[in-house]
């Protein structure tokens, strides 16, 4: 393939803040600090895929790109813009070389490269499983599949291959020498070099697919041709051996096997990755396709490739109803992967569980038979419940939701047990940048007037002058959050009366739960009893209104608490939600929730380290603002979904049952 074969993305020329075909026309999501990009795009500029790319990447679209206005990156036949910018400098400065030393740390400790593929193996751990466990030196020596480009554009061959192998070999006597596939080749790539000729030469040939980054702690000297996990190998210190011409060689600072005339000056690794990762690339979230600085992309794709590895476990998921299904597997599979789920009310003996790496189960359909069967079988118990900000409209009509939680320890709405988020608010240190990122986060979620249904769409009524307004929040009577968080108050009548009692003056808002006001679940309080205790029902008003008219709030563990902290309204809780007892609220005591929390760390706790977000037009993992956005903006994925007639048909007929049911009682 010639360079004037080289596919050219864009057709005319445009500012370097446009976006790659597939991403314009988009509208943007929050960012957290995006750079500008000063050079404009030419039309002579060649865009190809950049070095981070996300494990299951739309087909339209990529993370990153190397914009290159002379030649192609990987082609050592002819000059490129990457190569004159590296051999000419007059571009670094103290703050480029800066970021580029902590975005390779951040890459490191995050395993990310080329190909993030959750399924490829740690060659040093696959090793040790095989008995190469011997104390010996490894010596890796990576092969490519037969066909790569990069092979011809980097002045090497099939020749090459054997020569590697054999100077491997010979020059590291007493080594053990591993022979990978390239780390940044597709999954199930073809044929390899040195498949047939590996152990016959006495080298370990390793089939599996293995990870860029195991390679780089597994090997004390790397041997490539042309493939990028060279250049990540030495920027860890690795010595590593080129037998071809990648873009990062001949700069001093691998050993090369071949010469390139063009390239005289010497470089550092950190030099050439400020150079390709930082000059030579663009960066474009993959929500709305806005072009994102190099270290977003990074936590972008961090994110991304933490939930696909956490997923990539076999995953057994007990206590779903039917409708949930469709979500259930979008959100807990990963690249090549997806959940078992069980039929609701399935029940699991420890022989049933061989196999599996975890049950996830809902919160509230988790019996204490579940969870000694998982003890018995050694598989964790990981329990899901829905996050924060959820959906527009109600779970119990089907609404989707686009945050959650998965909770190892117990569940956040259980006070009679500690939590992940419990344990977390009580010993996370967060640090300035998610304090800062809090701040931001919470500034955005009240200015978009955004609770956790999002529903309620009535005029507030007319509130008595010259009185205080308290907010009492109703709730479902049988709820999970009221049976395992109250500590006495449990009955919404209850509430009023003692809300009533200790503000003799004040103006009793009630705000009734909007499934209970449905008649679909229990907590109705007699019209009588109701005129009696409040002097105000605020029926269909939404969340944010009646906080916002509110002087103070009163709950038993309702969210409505804590989205009336996000406003800075005083809030007192008969009971102890996830927000209580951090010295936040007026609120029972818990003996396990010594920390005095600020409101931002619990905001930072409870919304950015513990929820998990599913951004609903994308289907990607994604961090709170993007969702912050979508409910700002009634995107439609969170507003219905289309049921199966099997879960529809069963849906109906249990909110048939449910009104009758309370309605009799």
């Amino acid at each position: 393939m010639d360079q004037g074969k080289v596919k050219r993305l864009w057709p005319r020329t445009l500012s370097a803040e446009a976006a790659p075909p597939g991403q314009r026309g988009q509208r943007g999501v929050p960012r957290l600090a995006s750079e500008p990009v000063s050079r404009r795009v030419r039309l002579t500029d060649r865009w190809q895929e950049g070095f981070l790319r996300l494990p299951a990447r739309p087909r339209d679209r990529s993370l990153s790109y190397i914009v290159d206005g002379l030649g192609v990156y990987y082609d050592a036949t002819a000059p490129s813009e990457l190569e004159v910018m590296l051999e000419m400098g007059g571009w670094e400065d103290p703050a480029l070389l800066a970021r580029a030393g902590a975005g390779l740390a951040e890459l490191r400790r995050l395993a990310i490269s080329v190909d993030n593929d959750p399924r490829r193996l740690d060659l040093g751990a696959a090793l040790a499983r095989k008995g190469d466990a011997s104390g010996k030196p490894v010596v890796v020596v990576v092969d490519q599949p037969r066909g790569d480009p990069s092979i011809g554009f980097g002045l090497a061959g099939e020749g090459r291959f054997t020569a590697m192998l054999d100077a491997a070999i010979a020059e590291n006597p007493g080594a053990q020498v591993v022979v990978v596939m390239d780390p940044a080749a597709p999954y199930q790539s073809g044929p390899g070099h040195l498949d047939g000729i590996a152990s016959e030469k006495g080298a370990r040939l390793m089939r599996d697919p293995v990870a860029a980054w195991s390679v780089v702690e597994a090997g004390a000297v790397v041997y490539v041709v042309t493939s990028h996990v060279g250049f990540e190998a030495a920027t860890a210190g690795r010595a590593v051996a080129c037998f071809g011409m990648p873009f990062y060689a001949g700069w001093g600072f691998t050993d090369d096997r071949l010469d390139l005339a063009r390239r005289t000056r010497e470089r550092t690794a950190e030099e050439v990755f400020a150079a390709s990762y930082l000059v030579s690339s663009r960066y474009f979230e993959p929500y709305g396709g806005e072009p994102c600085s190099f270290e977003e992309a990074v936590a972008i794709l961090g994110l991304s490739v933490v939930r696909d590895r956490e997923n990539a476990v076999r995953t057994l998921c007990l206590g779903f109803p039917a409708w949930k299904h469709p979500w259930l597997r979008k959100t807990l599979s990963s690249v090549g992967n997806a959940p078992v789920i069980a039929r609701k009310g399935a029940a699991v003996a420890a022989g049933d569980l061989s196999g599996y790496g975890r049950v996830v189960a809902w919160s509230s359909r988790a019996p204490a038979e579940t969870q000694a069967a998982c003890g018995a079988a050694g598989v964790p118990l990981v329990r899901m419940e829905d996050g924060f900000l959820r959906s527009i409209g109600l779970g119990v009509a089907l609404r989707p939701g686009a945050s959650y939680v998965l909770d190892g320890t117990g569940i956040y709405y259980d006070a009679t047990a500690p939590s992940d988020l419990e344990r977390l608010l009580e010993a996370e240190d967060f640090d300035a940048a998610v304090l800062e990122r809090a701040v931001r986060l919470r500034a955005a979620i009240v200015e978009a007037r955004i609770s956790k249904y999002n529903v309620g769409s009535g005029a507030m009524p007319a509130l008595p002058k010259g009185r205080p307004v308290v907010l009492v929040a109703g709730q479902v009577e049988d709820d999970a959050s009221i049976r395992l968080g109250a500590t006495g108050i449990r009955t919404n009548a209850a509430l009023l009366r003692i809300a009533r009692e200790r503000n003799p003056g004040a103006v009793i808002a009630f705000k009734p739960h909007p499934d209970v006001e449905a008649g679909l679940r229990p907590g109705r309080i007699a019209p009588a009893e109701l005129e009696r205790l409040a002097d105000v029902v605020l029926r269909d008003v939404s969340a944010p209104d009646a906080i916002e008219a509110a002087d103070s709030v009163e709950v038993i563990t309702s969210l409505i608490g804590f989205e009336a902290l996000l406003r800075g309204k005083p809030v007192t809780t008969h009971g102890l939600p996830f927000y209580a007892g951090w010295g936040l609220t007026r609120s029972p005591e818990c003996p396990r929730r010594t920390r005095r929390l600020t409101l931002d760390e619990l905001v930072a706790g409870a919304l950015i380290r513990y929820t998990r977000y599913l951004d609903p037009r994308t289907g990607l993992a994604c961090p709170p603002e993007v969702v912050v956005r979508r409910l700002a903006d009634g995107d439609p994925g969170l507003a219905r979904r289309a049921p199966t007639l099997e879960a529809a048909l069963k849906h109906v007929w249990s909110l048939a049952f449910r009104r009758l049911l309370h309605r009799n009682g």
